[in-house]
């Protein structure tokens, strides 16, 4: 991105001024190698999206964005619904609930590294991934509906895992105001045999062991320690959220057009928060939600059936559970005021502060938990929120390494023969559907996930706790 155009605020934050159409300005979260690196596309969409009727503070744009559909991934954005505020499917994104769960084992790395090949074997066999990848689960049309208004709290009275699993999940396991009958029957019929599967793209099940501790404190109390393994889940609402986004999108082109909201671009549209198809959307996204809850829950005890049969009595608690690609109603202050605002969050991570109510309570004065994948073979981190997070961004923080180069491009640079071959050679296993998705996803198609979290650690949007090393990663 050319700095020349951009205000530097600090060494980790940077400025486009109000111009044009702007309601508000653009703030963009990163180093200066970062900032340097990204698209020029990524300001533009950001600007855009400063321009939409209802826009509170800024347009935000975290360390790991990159050009997406409308919004930049990466991109932060409050609509106040008393200033004429809109929502926008763009805003929330195509994988509605796109999120990383982690689970704890309570395991060293010296005891699965016996069986290290058998339980990729296991893992890889029992997770169904990849492309349409379906699932054991076959849901009738009054099921899928129970799905949709129940979320992870409808897997587990399915049996898919215990009560106590819902405290360590965002909203509970349930995002309230969910409604079955805003969501289309081709998205309900996308999704009958795909609960408790992966995908492809970037989603995955990675074991990983705990390889750097930043703050003891603050591990302790998430419960981790040096040499520990965990179990990362990364996946969302598959092809019911997509289907969402595709139907919505379509609706809102024709609705801003009818009441004259002036779209920088198409890929923007959007609808009135108050308006019947903001409503709609609304209940339509959230039944997303809880389909992103439901599945990564399913998945949640695919593996821990697949650990139990090797350690037999071992439980995996979920350490914390996170979505990115939503929309969320929260208050937040404003001008010293506490407003009920609409935070889109697009390929970015919730990151309350502590004493936040809507933390675990285990977890409330250290901060939320906010868990961050790495791409196939790097790193990932977890981080914890920070009080200043809030003023910053509206408590939001980056989701997760972010692409540096296209897919198209990464299969013109890469084979997915020689990554897995590569990464064997440094410990870690992939066991993949297709190698195709392997070369799409290679690590250096990302960008480096190490430099984003320390970037937005410097920010202040979050802060480091943990580094975690993958052992065995699961992919479509």
């Amino acid at each position: 991105m050319e700095l020349a155009g951009l205000e530097k605020i600090s060494d980790f934050c940077w400025e486009i001024p109000p111009q044009g159409k702007m309601r508000v300005p653009v703030l963009i979260y990163g180093s200066e190698k970062i900032v340097q690196a990204m698209d020029q596309k990524v300001a533009e969409q950001a600007s855009n999206v400063a321009s939409l009727p209802g826009i509170v503070k800024a347009s935000f744009v975290m360390p790991d964005a990159h050009w997406g559909y409308g919004f930049p991934i990466g991109g932060v954005a409050a609509y106040d619904p008393e200033e004429g505020g809109v929502i926008s499917a763009g805003g929330v994104g195509f994988d509605i609930s796109c999120g990383v769960r982690t689970l704890l084992t309570g395991l060293k790395e010296k005891d699965i590294q016996p069986i290290k090949n058998k339980l990729a074997e296991l893992l890889f066999k029992e997770i169904p991934a990849g492309v349409g990848s379906h699932g054991k689960i076959v849901l009738d049309k009054a099921e899928i509906d129970k799905m949709l208004e129940g979320g992870a709290k409808w897997a587990i009275a399915k049996g898919y895992g215990q009560q106590k699993d819902l405290d360590r999940i965002e909203e509970q396991g349930c995002m309230p105001g969910a409604d079955p009958q805003a969501v289309s029957h081709l998205a309900k019929e996308r999704q009958a045999k795909e609960m408790g599967t992966l995908g492809s793209g970037n989603h995955y099940a990675e074991v990983q062991v705990v390889g750097k501790i930043f703050d003891e404190a603050l591990a302790k109390i998430f419960s981790i320690h040096q040499g520990d393994i965990v179990v990362s889940i990364h996946c969302g609402s598959r092809g019911l959220g997509h289907q969402i986004g595709t139907d919505y999108l379509k609706e809102m082109v024709v609705c801003a057009q009818k009441l004259k909201i002036d779209l920088p671009e198409r890929e923007l549209a959007c609808a009135p928060i108050a308006s019947e198809l903001g409503k709609r959307y609304l209940g339509a996204m959230r039944a997303g939600i809880n389909c992103a809850l439901a599945n990564r829950q399913i998945i949640t005890q695919l593996i821990r059936n697949v650990f139990s049969y090797f350690f037999p009595g071992i439980e995996l608690p979920i350490l914390y559970d996170v979505s990115h690609n939503t929309c969320k109603v929260e208050k937040h202050a404003v001008n010293g005021h506490l407003k009920e605002l609409y935070v889109h969050r697009k390929g970015a991570t919730r990151a309350f502060g502590p004493n936040n109510p809507e933390i675990p309570q285990d977890f409330r004065e250290a901060g939320q938990p906010v868990l961050i994948g790495g791409s196939m073979g790097t790193h990932s981190y977890i981080l914890v929120g920070t009080t200043q997070s809030e003023q910053l961004a509206f408590s939001s923080a980056v989701h997760g390494a972010g692409r540096a180069m296209s897919r198209s491009k990464a299969l013109k640079e890469w084979k997915g023969k020689e990554i897995i071959r590569n990464l064997e050679q440094k410990g870690i296993i992939i066991k993949a559907v297709s190698e195709r998705g392997v070369a799409e996803e290679a690590p250096l198609a990302y960008k480096d996930v190490s430099d984003v979290v320390e970037a937005a650690h410097n920010a202040g949007l979050a802060k480091l706790v943990a580094r975690l090393d993958p052992l065995i990663c699961i992919k479509g």
